[in-house]
């Protein structure tokens, strides 16, 4: 990737885009956790959650998804939009192109979760099923030969972390002088975007990036200094398992990222667990996954800090949750207690 494009993730760019999509996107709230509990295990913090999880189809992703519908050009507007997503991307691709006016038809994987693919559909997108990953993109590449449709990247763009760098500016405009954000990672859209946003408003506070043992291919590519493709993926949470890192969301993390851990699928259940028990909130695998990070590989850092978490999306049927709330009770208890 040129530096010429990297160079668009500046100050001004991020807050041009906020401006552009505000009207059209929630400002959702950042609110401080009272828990005695987590106080215990991270002593002398304060933890602050930026509320993502109430953002518009359920997660950050409507913000990416808006900005960069937003740059389809007049002319190519009546072919619509297309998409390749296992759950949370498609529902936000569904939702941006209502929102626009335009017809969405999105690929879905059959392993995909039903509670995902009916929200999906009620934003009015048709939805084709694919078997894997390969073969949903597959589906949508050719919708874009065949159709004309403008193809929306779940991740990867200059526009999509331009999307995502308002969930960091509006975290760093609410409190301004914290000392880290933890964001989950899956192909780095989110962490890629609020990243750029709060190190360009104050370069002193670090960010952590936190992915699943069995999905980390950004802290592989950081590691090699090239973005890599996984061999395959093992973890619960799906919206964090693309199998690889694409070379702009790379180069943004590298650049202004400090440092990536990962967490196991009991930790990620425990984190789960933990913000429902103390946060009173019902969130899916990747935002556990923060919690997660904060409490176990990124504890001693965090001891004595002013720490912002980014709580990232809620889809999560209930049946799905209630399992992993077990789950997250025995680790809690297992490792922890």
């Amino acid at each position: 990737m040129d530096n010429s494009s990297l160079q668009c993730i500046n100050l001004g760019s991020i807050e041009t885009r906020y401006s552009e999509l505000s009207s059209l996107i929630l400002r959702t709230p950042t609110t401080k956790l009272s828990s005695p509990f987590l106080s215990d295990l991270i002593k002398d913090s304060e933890i602050y959650l930026k509320l993502e999880c109430f953002q518009y189809s359920g997660t950050f992703k409507a913000r990416g998804a808006l900005s960069v519908t937003k740059q389809i050009i007049k002319e190519n507007k009546k072919f619509g939009i297309t998409a390749a997503s296992a759950g949370n991307h498609a529902i936000a691709a569904a939702w941006a192109a209502k929102v626009e006016k335009l017809s969405a038809k999105v690929v879905m994987q059959t392993s995909a979760n039903p509670f995902r693919i009916s929200l999906a559909k009620t934003y009015g997108a048709e939805i084709v099923m694919k078997e894997g990953g390969l073969a949903a993109f597959a589906e949508a590449d050719r919708l874009m030969r065949e159709e004309n449709r403008t193809f929306i990247h779940p991740f990867d763009g200059i526009d999509t972390t331009l999307g995502a760098a308002g969930v960091g500016l509006e975290l760093i405009e609410d409190y301004s002088d914290l000392d880290a954000v933890v964001v989950a990672v899956g192909g780095g859209g989110l962490i890629s975007g609020v990243a750029a946003a709060v190190k360009l408003k104050n370069k002193n506070c670090k960010i952590y990036g936190v992915e699943p043992i069995g999905a980390n291919s950004m802290a592989q590519s950081i590691k090699v200094g090239k973005p890599v493709t996984l061999n395959s993926v093992d973890t619960i949470a799906d919206s964090l398992a693309p199998p690889m890192a694409l070379p702009f969301s790379y180069s943004v993390c590298k650049k202004f990222v400090d440092e990536f851990v990962a967490v196991t699928d009991k930790q990620i259940c425990a984190g789960l667990s933990l913000l429902q028990e103390e946060g009173k909130l019902a969130v899916e695998p990747a935002a556990g996954a923060v919690l997660a990070g904060a409490i176990w590989p990124l504890r001693k850092k965090l001891v004595g800090k002013r720490i912002g978490l980014v709580i990232c999306g809620a889809n999560i049927d209930s049946q799905t949750y209630e399992r992993f709330l077990r789950q997250g009770s025995r680790t809690i208890n297992e490792e922890l207690l």
